[in-house]
């Protein structure tokens, strides 16, 4: 395989479609474009013309490191190349039917004619996204505006039939739900991101949602609502020297965890695979996958967040919540303090 180098400027990637775009919100060059993917094909960009260009560019990866001679890698990144930790095993719901009536109880109860509604994303966040619209449509609610956290939500708002608006800062939303990926019994602190993020998008738009709602639950099944969290942290974080930014975040849990570039598809390995996630916004998301229980979860949250390069992380700890709990036979609703019902 030939690598030929190439000048300009990481740009985003429309996530509304398919085609990519040169856009100047990375600041970084492109030192190399992988160049033949198959049949040892020779022809260069240059000679098939900006179209051919496109179109390679679309197909290949991206190599996004601030140099092209990348940094050396320390111990977890590097020696757990080919290796899959157990920790990247993760406690999510296989199916959406134990969250039909968590789903329809979060709306029902909490939904109110007139009110600005968050819409999370996963399958309990769908099911309520869904329940919203029959009511909608029969009448027993409206003058409902929902603002989606994700794709997923506004593709499932717009079936459903659910009027949107777009998040801005400052807009006041009554209420807000979402799915999380785990959930620390007691302090309510959740870990989300965890799921495959689609078309580009991040989870932060979920966190600032969530912020910004008067009142806020999680949809959650029985068995992701635990004392002892296990699994992985993602990370957004800024695409210049984002290795340096994981080795920071490598040097906070010496032994406890490993952190791996999340790749947009394809096979996963510490650096992101040949085709790294680039969100809308120009970022990368690293996976902290701790090999151990997380005995602190708002402490880790602190720290990662202090590290330089760092955009955000998954976890919610310091925001009033409650939590809807989902399990075959029943549905429980629980604050800080106490089981509500």
């Amino acid at each position: 395989m030939k690598l030929i180098p190439i000048h300009g400027r990481l740009q985003n990637f429309d996530w509304r479609t398919t085609s990519f775009r040169l856009v100047s919100s990375c600041p970084m060059s492109i030192p190399y474009l992988l160049r033949e993917i198959a049949n040892g094909r020779q022809t260069s960009p240059k000679e098939k013309g900006a179209k051919g260009a496109n179109e390679m560019i679309s197909r290949t990866s991206i190599y996004t490191s601030s140099k092209w001679n990348i940094p050396f890698v320390r111990r977890n990144i590097r020696h757990c190349q080919g290796h899959v930790s157990k920790s990247r095993m993760v406690c999510v719901a296989e199916s959406g039917t134990e969250f039909f009536e968590a789903a329809k109880l979060t709306v029902d109860r909490y939904v109110k004619n007139g009110m600005v509604v968050g819409l999370g994303s996963g399958a309990a966040s769908g099911i309520a996204i869904q329940h919203l619209g029959k009511r909608l449509k029969d009448g027993s609610l409206r003058d409902i505006v929902g603002i989606p956290s994700s794709t997923f939500s506004a593709t499932e708002a717009a079936k459903a039939g659910v009027p949107l608006n777009n998040y801005e800062d400052g807009i006041q939303i009554d209420f807000a739900f979402n799915d999380a990926d785990v959930m620390e019994e007691g302090s309510l602190m959740a870990v989300i991101g965890r799921r495959k993020l689609e078309g580009g998008e991040s989870f932060v738009e979920e966190k600032m949602i969530a912020t910004s709602a008067d009142k806020f639950a999680f949809i959650v099944a029985e068995e992701q609502y635990t004392k002892e969290i296990y699994g992985s942290i993602p990370v957004v974080i800024n695409c210049g020297n984002w290795l340096l930014t994981a080795e920071e975040i490598d040097d906070l849990f010496l032994g406890d965890a490993e952190v791996w570039r999340r790749p947009a598809f394809g096979n996963a390995d510490p650096l992101g695979g040949d085709f790294p996630l680039v969100t809308t916004d120009g970022h990368h998301v690293l996976d902290v996958n701790f090999t151990s229980p997380i005995l602190d979860l708002g402490k880790v949250a602190e720290s990662i967040k202090k590290v330089a390069g760092v955009v955000d992380h998954g976890i919610i700890h310091d925001i009033p919540c409650f939590a809807v709990i989902a399990s075959k036979n029943q549905v429980k609703l629980v604050d800080k303090t106490s089981v509500i019902s």
